[in-house]
């Protein structure tokens, strides 16, 4: 149920707007102002749209199979370091979409998928606190 909750928060916003980009970065900029240095040299947004794009495939995914988007998101953490982009971002991105999702979707937006998204940034803030993959890889067995 999480991950039909989810899949129809984005499937309705898609049906309302055919980007949000500009929405989830203008709450990010306003909500949270020093993380706009971190884009300067995003002149034409491109950046953000293939950022963003990405997180939504994440959070699918996360929420489905889950083939990729807990260690992408570990790998993204460290690689976002050499940026200055401390780990807490993350979590802060991930609100904020949903954030702007609940926004968008209006009287839309149910409790059932506010509750599925709430378990969702949840389980995912466990892998951006957590790092290092031999902490959330279960050891391999020995044959």
């Amino acid at each position: 149920m999480q991950a039909e909750l989810v899949e129809l928060s984005f499937e309705l916003a898609a049906e309302r707007c055919e980007d949000l980009t500009p929405l989830v970065y203008a709450r990010l900029f306003r909500e949270n102002p020093e993380m706009e240095a971190l884009f300067w040299r995003d002149s034409n947004n491109q950046v953000k749209g293939e950022m963003l794009s990405r997180v939504v495939r994440a959070i699918l995914d996360f929420v489905g199979e889950r083939l990729y988007a807990a260690t992408l998101i570990q790998c993204e953490v460290i690689t976002h370091e050499g940026y200055d982009v401390p780990p807490k971002v993350f979590g802060l991105f991930f609100g904020t979409v949903r954030d702007t999702l609940r926004e968008l979707l209006a009287a839309d937006w149910s409790a059932e998928m506010d509750a599925a998204w709430d378990k969702t940034l949840t389980e995912l803030d466990f892998y951006v606190t957590h790092p290092d993959q031999a902490e959330t890889t279960a050891p391999a067995k020995v044959a």
